[in-house]
Formats: structure tokens, sequence, C-alpha cells
């Protein structure tokens, strides 16, 4: 039976793959695991039509066994993750699926620190999930209540608007992509703090358009408005709002590496940089790497997942960590990735340094880099199949030293991941698509 959870909570098509009864399980599993019964939880979620149906299960599941629900609402993932670390919770559930289709959905469980569960405590919810009726439940008096917590969304709202207020006077012109996601109630207002005058689009949620075009997964439309308007930076949110993408004043998109870039070298300048160590994940540009260590700092990798990234910083004591699909960990301001505080960080060092994004890019050339996600039925088979593993030594033959070869499987989407990097762009291109058609033809 496969794993439950993936590198990013409980994933599916919303109410064929991942039902309402594996929501209301969570819900039993998290109160009787993390809670304890009498006690609460915090529940928010992203602008997916199927998101009521999945906080309403969880609550019900909660509720069953003791433990109130406080459910705040369409709200950002690191919003809940704040309030789940700063509130009387003992957990967190984001009804989410960040990046991916509207058709989807996701269940993301925090501690009461709002960090993701490490993998063991996940193993243990799984189990649970499997034989919640075991779990029993309370009488009438004892059951759980659900207390409509909106409000406390203003905690993480005024925490942000601190951020941005001390970089009041910009003056910079922002184009904002919200993705129809949960960022836009909360974005524009942040980002005008900081005395910038901020263009929204794609900020009207039908719960269908999450994602769809736009965003952080799409932001070719956001380069056109931005440059069409004149615009100084603009900065794309995904459906959660955990992850950035930059585009410069000419229209073009900044790489995710290249953002962590920017942020580290700017710290390493100024003594700034905990441990002067930057922690990525496996994804990462060879690039980013060798600029880091040019100036005196160090790169620490670890497998892809933003849960992954925060526990190598804890090791390293990091204070900074993020993957190029735009997840920034900031270990300052925050414990997981967070868009709006990414673009925030932008602003100060295009502020402080006086340099246009475009030009503090140029310090972090990047390698020539290609990925190809093919849809299989038999992910996790890739190892042990022999023509695969042939075609990979081949390509690495023709890589040479300076290359590298990152094959995975997905751990959001029945597919796997192929990333090819090296000095020759054309030939990076060529191993790409020999490889992913491999894939395809052994594991359909």
């Amino acid at each position: 039976m496969p794993r439950l959870f993936g590198t990013d909570g409980i994933r599916g098509l919303a109410n064929i793959e991942l039902k309402p009864t594996t929501a209301y399980a969570l819900g039993r599993a998290t109160a009787h695991r993390l809670v304890g019964g009498r006690g609460a939880i915090v529940v928010g979620q992203d602008t997916r039509r199927s998101g009521d149906m999945f906080v309403a299960a969880i609550t019900a599941g909660a509720t069953s066994l003791g433990t109130d629900v406080h459910q705040v609402g369409v709200v950002p993932t690191p919003a809940l993750a704040f309030l789940a670390g700063v509130g009387d919770f003992a957990a967190g559930i984001m009804v989410s699926a960040s990046h991916n289709p509207a058709a989807d959905n996701g269940l993301k469980v925090l501690d009461q620190q709002g960090l993701k569960l490490d993998d063991p405590v996940e193993d243990e919810l799984e189990q649970l999930i499997w034989r919640t009726e075991e779990l029993g439940g309370v009488g009438n008096d004892d059951l759980g209540i659900m207390v409509d917590a909106r409000d406390r969304v203003a905690e993480y709202t005024e925490n942000r608007m601190r951020l941005a207020s001390s970089l009041s006077g910009s003056g910079l012109r922002i184009v904002l992509d919200a993705a129809n996601g949960s960022g836009g109630a909360f974005a524009p207002g942040i980002l005008t703090a900081t005395g910038a005058e901020v263009e929204v689009i794609n900020a009207s949620p039908d719960g269908m358009n999450i994602n769809r075009e736009c965003g952080a997964t799409d932001p070719a439309g956001l380069a056109l408005v931005v440059a069409e308007r004149g615009a100084d930076v603009g900065f794309a949110l995904d459906g959660d709002a955990d992850r950035l993408i930059a585009v410069d004043a000419s229209g073009h998109v900044v790489d995710g590496d290249q953002v962590l870039g920017v942020l580290a070298l700017e710290r390493l300048g100024r003594d700034a940089l905990a441990g002067r160590t930057l922690v990525v994940s496996v994804l990462s540009n060879g690039g980013l790497q060798q600029a880091v260590e040019e100036r005196g700092g160090t790169v620490v990798r670890t497998p892809v997942g933003d849960k992954y990234i925060l526990e190598g910083m804890q090791v390293a004591g990091a204070g900074l960590g993020g993957e190029k699909s735009g997840h920034v960990i900031i270990a300052e301001h925050t414990t997981s990735g967070d868009g709006i505080v990414t673009a925030l960080e932008v602003l100060r060092v295009m502020i402080g340094t006086g340099r246009s994004l475009a030009d503090l890019a140029t310090d972090i050339p990047l390698l020539p880099q290609q990925q190809r996600a093919v849809r299989v039925r038999h992910k996790d088979q890739w190892e042990g199949d022999p023509a695969i593993q042939r075609a990979i030594a081949a390509a690495q033959g023709r890589l040479g030293s300076v290359g590298r070869i990152l094959i995975r499987p997905s751990g959001t989407e029945p597919a796997l991941r192929v990333m090819v990097e090296g000095p020759d762009a054309a030939i990076v291109s060529e191993l790409a698509d020999t490889l992913a058609a491999v894939a395809a033809e052994r594991l359909h």
C-alpha cells in the first residue's frame, strides 16, 4: 500500500482520490495523537471549491474525540503555520494543494510550533487513519466545538505589516500576481505598506481558477504586465502563497535559485548569514552553489521538500534556505516558506543596494538545467529498471564530471521527475528528453 503522506502532506484529486472520509479520519488521528482529546487545533484553507468540504470533515473528525476546531477560513499556508505556532493550539491542519490545479486538494498537518511533522509522526498518523474507528468517541457533553476564529488572522497580518513598514518609502512600482489563491486578500495591503505602488492581477478566486494560467507556476502573464506597465518588479505567489517567483523590470522571470542567491549574497556581504550557510535542495542549480562558495559561504543540500530544508537549517544552524521552486525560509521571520516575506526581503535588498533585480541576479550565473515530469503508473520502480539505469549511465558519461542527473519520484503526483544539469544547454535538453522518453516507455 503506497504511503499516504508525500513531501507536502496528503494530496489527490478532490472527492475522487482524496475523499472527505480521509479528512475525517485525519481529524480524528490528529486529535488522538497530537492533541490527546481535550484541546484545540486550528484549520485553514485556500480558495479551492473543495476546501469547505474537507474543513467540515476535519472538524467532524476532531470534535468527535473532544477536540475544539478553530476555523480561520481562507488564509495563506504560512499564516496558518504562524497561528499554529503562536496560538494555544496543539496542532494545525491546512487544506490546500498549494501550486496544484483546482481539482486537486491536500491536507497538511503542522505541530504546535507551526512546523511540518517529522516522517515518523506522519507514519503514526497514517496508521491511525487506517484504523480510525478503533479510536472510539466521546459522549455529547464532551464533544469538541467549532470556533469561528477568522479574527485571529489579524495576528499574522499585523506581524507582516511590521516587516513591511520597516521598508516604508520604497516608492517602487510592483505588479503582484495572486494566483487567484489565498494570498490575494493579504499580500496587496502588506506590500503597499512598504510605500510601493502595487497593481494586483489574478485576485478574483472562484473556486475553480486557482493557479490556472497564472501565479508562480505560470508567470508568463505577469512578465508581460510588468514590461507593459514599466514596473520595477513583479511578484507571483502560488495558490497558498508559500512560494514566490519574481520578474525583473524587463519582464524576465528570475529563477528561484537566483532569488535565493540574491538574499544569501547580500547577507554574506554584511556578515549576517547565520553559519555563513545556505540550505537548498538537491534540485538547486550548481551555479548558485558556486556563487555562494566564491563569497565564502557554504551550501548544504537536502532532499526535495521545504520541511527537509527547515530540518537542514536547524542541523546546520543556518538562517536561510529554500528551493528553486520559490519556497524560501528566512528563520528570523518564519518557520515556513512565505511568499509575502520573500517579496519583502527582495524589496529590502533592492532598496538597500540601489540595484535592480536584474542587476542583482547577474551575481548568480546559472548552469543550463532542464527538468521533466513524466506521468507514469509505476514511479517507484525506476531504480530497479535496467534500461533506465543504462540510459542514466550513458547520459552521465556525456555530461562529464561537471554535470548532474537527478531522478526522483514525485511526492505529490503520479510522476517521475527528471533533472539534468551541465555546461552545454543543447546537450542538457537532449539528455532530459531522452531520459524522460525512456522512463515513460518503461514505467507506463
